[in-house]
């Protein structure tokens, strides 16, 4: 019986992912570490809750 694979995630995504949840980063800082391409548009969704939109 095939097990289901896990969710893969970006290098940076559980890093990103604690700073957040414990207060240290602001949704700001996780917008900047999907610029700096450290996570993509879906993990800073997974991770705030919110919709990534493109700085204007």
């Amino acid at each position: 019986m095939p097990t289901k694979k896990a969710v893969e995630h970006s290098k940076h995504f559980a890093l990103v992912k604690k700073y957040y949840d414990r207060g240290l980063w602001s949704k700001a800082h996780v917008h900047k570490a999907v610029e700096c391409k450290w996570i993509d548009a879906d993990e800073y969704k997974e991770i705030t809750g919110e919709e990534y939109a493109e700085a204007e």
